[in-house]
């Protein structure tokens, strides 16, 4: 998967040293307040239209928003729809369905006067309703004389187990750098805590949309998403700008 992605450290580090020129150019020198904007940002996730297009088992959208709430908090969430086939030693089985990740994000980064990026870290409260289809399956069998080659065959007739769900909290750790005016790309990645599993009798829940793979007694998953969004004002309000350290000294 990495193959189709460029690494987070390279990004970062992009986004470090672009955010270090701009705010070297635009220092400024006096206290005169000036207006903050506030709205909306809405965008999609660039990363799950790839892999659609690169996985012939795979296909899925998130849509991606967040909305100015404080200087530094943005009430943030995403939604999404995934469905993707996965090819196991002795089943393949299908899993479709929907997320909505709602929460904060906080952001660390000190931007210089006329700057709107951010380094942020963030938490979400997640729930996904979903269905999964047992395509086929075989039985293990230890006595490989009759299928010296593969295991028996138990069923070919696809199962569709549906009404679950699951809830997770997310630890979210990202960024967002503006490239023109409005437009920003961002990135994050997630690290995710099951809280509830709801499964079926026969089959257990071995991938949740918005979740990824989970694995027998663990409850956690990784995730990440690359975003291109725009932000729409809707109000200003006042704020000081920033004077460098070492002029308030020699004043």
């Amino acid at each position: 998967m990495s193959r189709y992605f460029i690494s987070p450290l390279f990004f970062f580090a992009t986004f470090w040293g672009f955010t270090q020129n701009e705010s070297s150019d635009r220092q400024q020198r006096d206290t005169v307040p000036y207006h903050l904007e506030y709205g909306l940002r809405v965008g999609i996730d660039l990363s799950r239209p790839v892999l659609s297009f690169a996985n012939n088992g795979y296909t899925g959208i998130e849509f991606v928003g967040d909305y100015r709430f404080s200087d530094k908090i943005w009430l943030a969430g995403e939604l999404g729809n995934e469905k993707r086939t996965d090819q196991e030693d002795l089943y393949n089985f299908t899993t479709s369905g929907s997320y909505l990740k709602l929460g904060v994000d906080y952001n660390t980064y000190q931007n210089w006067y006329g700057m709107n990026n951010s380094i942020t870290i963030g938490g979400r409260y997640a729930v996904a309703s979903f269905s999964q289809t047992l395509n086929e399956y075989q039985i293990y069998d230890s006595n490989r004389y009759f299928y010296a080659d593969d295991f028996v065959v138990g069923g070919t007739q696809p199962e569709e187990f549906s009404g679950l769900n699951a809830t997770w909290l997310e630890m979210v750790l990202g960024m967002k750098a503006e490239l023109f005016a409005n437009i920003y790309i961002g990135m994050s990645v997630r690290l995710g805590h099951l809280v509830t599993n709801k499964e079926a009798d026969r089959f257990p829940n071995l991938w949740i949309p918005g979740f990824n793979k989970v694995t027998d007694g663990a409850k956690w998953g990784v995730g990440y998403n690359y975003s291109i969004s725009y932000f729409l004002p809707l109000y200003k309000k006042a704020k000081k700008k920033r004077v460098p350290a070492e002029e308030e000294g020699s004043e």
